[in-house]
């Protein structure tokens, strides 16, 4: 805690926090742990839409198709399923994804108010460089409003889902990735818009649950800012199990008809189908900044063209008593880098220790079966010319902790800076990726040789073990 203090006073700094999903509530965990007085002020329910719309609800869905994805394979690790065919039922899939988002919500307030942050169920709006006005969602209308004074002031209002003019969701036929979860059936054949990390997951997701499913892609492949080699297995893998990718084609509309919707393309790849027909639309294509009305411009925070937050470092914006973080700065949409971002900026508002924002030691995953996980440094950098590096890849097929399992696809990619031999980046396509890339996550921000990796005992058999045996290929004696 950093306090200013003499005989007859002590100074306990103060936070006020707009916005209670990752970025907010970490940061406000973090400032109340430090001794500052904090309050948070979310308009939907603490954890914002990484817990109740987005990332928990999606990862909910998506460990329900994993699980349909290992009940389909046990017959190939000998397991009679006495003839039945397992199915979705997506009024208990989607029942139990919003209790569970419901809970992580209670659990993160109930957090809070334990370590004494204010919390406070309401729209807030900037209103000078220390001052935050805040409406109560039990408000009456014309109500006097509060007004908060703080020290400080931290922006995490998060994003919400792009939409295109010409194809407006109705949360009926035409969805975006909020909608999904009042879903009463498995759509019968689902057309997902967009073929980046969120198109991607929701295709996969509903494809292991027992949809028919097309992805348009704009592009040649899906997740065209990922690894190459990763986004081609995973494409192998869509096209193994039915999935039907339409490369090089934009979506230009998006229309309800009779019994479900009609999307009509444009581009090379939509020569032969300018239109396709399904039961039901997901359009995924970015997310919009949540800063519109926030009375930023008004008070000197600099924004984007894009209606981003501009910040430095260590998170504060072109007023120094004014930071944000998460999605609507325009960093990584990842709920990792929210929080970091939020607790960098607590860090530097209290005088603690910090290191600023290093996003080349971001680890992140898609959440696709298999899932692909990355760290550090990418082949399109190694192949530009931008790093000099060995690569290594190591696919699963020999790997026998992956045949046990019936794992058939995937593989372990280590970058070792030439000449010195570190580990300066990875790639992970396997079940449970996620997990998989920890260790090159920490060989990464520690700056560890192969050699580290290599001479670490890891389980037999483990999926791990390739990690440890793609090292000791990079080794070079002395």
């Amino acid at each position: 805690m950093r306090t200013v203090s003499d005989e007859n006073t002590t100074f306990i700094p103060s936070l006020t926090i707009i916005g209670g999903g990752p970025g907010g509530y970490e940061a406000a965990m973090v400032a109340a742990k430090l001794g500052a007085r904090v309050t948070v002020i979310e308009r939907q329910g603490m954890g914002g839409s990484a817990v109740l719309t987005d990332v928990v609800p999606s990862k909910t869905l998506i460990a329900t198709a994993e699980s349909m994805r290992r009940v389909m394979s046990a017959k190939d690790l000998g397991v009679d399923l006495g003839g039945g065919e397992p199915r979705a039922d997506m009024l208990d899939v989607d029942r139990r994804i919003l209790a569970l988002a419901g809970e992580q919500s209670r659990d993160i307030e109930a957090a809070l108010t334990a370590l004494g942050v204010r919390v406070i169920h309401g729209t807030a709006r900037v209103v000078g460089p220390h001052e935050v006005e805040v409406r109560p969602e039990d408000e009456a209308e014309g109500a006097d409003r509060e007004v908060i004074t703080s020290d400080a002031i931290l922006v995490a209002v998060g994003a919400s889902p792009r939409e295109l003019p010409t194809a407006l969701p109705d949360g009926e036929r035409i969805f975006n990735w909020k909608q999904l979860y009042a879903l009463q059936e498995l759509p019968e054949h689902l057309i997902v818009v967009g073929s980046g990390v969120t198109g991607a997951e929701f295709a996969s997701a509903y494809d292991r649950l027992g949809a028919e499913v097309t992805l348009v892609s704009s592009r040649d492949r899906v997740l065209p800012g990922e690894d190459a080699d990763a986004a081609e297995l995973l494409e192998h893998v869509f096209h193994e199990n039915g999935l039907n990718v339409v490369g090089r084609s934009r979506a230009e509309a998006v229309e309800r008809t009779e019994t479900g919707v009609r999307v009509h393309l444009s581009g090379e790849g939509a020569a032969d189908t300018p239109v396709l027909e399904g039961s039901h639309c997901l359009v995924a294509v970015g997310g919009v900044p949540n800063t519109a009305g926030l009375g930023l411009k008004e008070v000197g925070v600099e924004l984007t063209e894009s209606g981003h937050v501009k910040v430095d470092g260590v998170s504060r914006t072109t007023v120094p008593s004014i930071y944000a973080a998460g999605d609507c700065t325009g960093a990584l949409a990842l709920a990792s880098v929210a929080a970091m971002q939020g607790r960098i900026a607590v860090a530097h508002l209290l005088g603690d220790a910090l290191k600023p924002l290093r996003p080349h030691l971001l680890a992140s995953n898609i959440f696709t079966s298999p899932e692909i996980a990355t760290v550090g440094v990418t082949q399109e950098q190694v192949d530009s010319g931008k790093y000099q590096a060995d690569v290594l890849r190591l696919d699963f097929a020999t790997n026998p902790r992956a045949k046990m399992q019936g794992v058939k696809e995937g593989f372990v990619k280590i970058f070792a800076r030439q000449g010195s031999g570190t580990v300066i980046g990875g790639v992970v396509v396997a079940p449970r990726a996620s997990d998989l890339i920890y260790p090159l996550a920490l060989a990464v921000t520690h700056k560890l040789h192969v050699d580290d990796l290599a001479d670490t005992f890891t389980v037999y058999p483990s999926m791990s073990g390739s990690i440890a045996e793609a090292a000791r290929r990079l080794h070079v004696r002395l």
